[in-house]
């Protein structure tokens, strides 16, 4: 990590530290879910989650793929049987849509985007920074084909459940393509990822007027706060607070100088404006406290996203042992 990058850590660490102490008073405001990721079997699988009142409901991701197997042809069935299940055992269900992988195996979009030319591949390969190894596949969220039927798709899911699930998210924002955009697709720039990003907020948000919407924004391509910072993500952020979009991220990471950099500060800067929902997702409880060299706790981390960024809903992953050992028995103790 850079030096400029290690030197701001310890001047946010700091502010990072005063603010943990207010965690308390932000946790009675917290709306707590747990996150099964694509895992939506263990809903009826994980008895705990169930009977913990203090669960609000669960956050489950759906592929863009098993929604639309055919052009125009949805297939919801997964999240009505979610929502029933939930419905019957007095919790709520939000949606994560998710159109990007970050592994090689799987390609998230439905087939007809990668046959028709139309849709210029449908999906972009992703490359890691600085290795330019291959690292998963994203859709061309910036490509106008591609958008229109992500609106159609909106739409859909919009006219049967919104008012019915408690908000829906889409993806985060960070994509790869190599060192320097050296992968760059065709058609592809950061600054029209940006347009197209808030573009596809807005199509959301005008399909959900009464669930919560909200927009992962982690990190942007074309550069790195704060050394690099071209205005990418304060766009985006500037656009969710005036369309009253949701943001937040996966990943509660304090002690992580990128993210401390980066979303973070944005993220904090929004409390009060609009929701905040963070994630505390797989290996984000093995990181260590760089001021203890201890292993972080899950209550550290709910210090940190209520009492510094101001979460006001926690999507806790499943992750064993720390969702059986460290998660249900905090949350269970959390006031209502």
């Amino acid at each position: 990590m850079r030096l400029t990058l290690e030197s701001g850590f310890r001047g946010i660490g700091a502010a990072v530290g005063l603010a943990v102490g207010a965690a308390s008073t932000a946790r009675a405001q917290v709306h707590h879910y747990a996150f099964f990721g694509m895992e939506r079997e263990k809903l009826r699988t994980t008895p705990d989650f169930l009977a913990t009142p203090r669960f609000e409901g669960a956050q489950v991701r759906y592929a863009w793929r098993q929604l639309e197997p055919g052009r125009d042809e949805y297939d919801f069935s997964l999240i009505r049987e979610d929502l029933d299940l939930l419905t019957r055992h007095g919790k709520k269900l939000w949606i994560q849509l998710q159109d990007v992988s970050f592994s090689e195996q799987y390609i998230l979009v439905p087939k007809y985007l990668l046959a028709d030319s139309a849709f210029h591949g449908g999906v972009a390969r992703q490359y890691s920074n600085p290795s330019n190894a291959g690292g998963g596949w994203v859709a061309r969220r910036w490509d106008p084909a591609v958008q229109r039927r992500l609106d159609a798709l909106f739409a859909a899911l919009g006219k049967e459940f919104d008012g019915r699930i408690v908000g829906i998210n889409l993806a985060e924002t960070s994509i790869e393509f190599g060192k320097d955009d050296a992968h760059a697709p065709a058609g592809f720039t950061p600054s029209g990822y940006v347009t197209a990003i808030i573009d596809n907020m807005a199509a959301l948000k005008r399909a959900f007027p009464k669930s919560i919407v909200e927009q992962y924004v982690n990190f942007m391509p074309g550069e790195w706060r704060p050394d690099v910072n071209r205005g990418y993500l304060d766009s985006v952020y500037a656009a969710a607070r005036r369309m009253g979009v949701a943001v937040g991220g996966p990943d509660v990471l304090p002690h992580r100088p990128g993210q401390l950099g980066s979303s973070y500060p944005l993220i904090r800067a929004s409390r009060g404006i609009v929701p905040i929902g963070m994630a505390v997702q797989d290996g984000n409880l093995a990181e260590l406290n760089r001021v203890t060299g201890k292993r972080v706790t899950a209550e550290e981390l709910l210090a940190f996203a209520t009492g510094y960024l101001g979460a006001n809903y926690m999507f806790w992953g499943i992750e064993e042992p720390y969702f059986t050992t460290e998660i249900i028995p905090l949350v269970r103790r959390t006031p209502p």
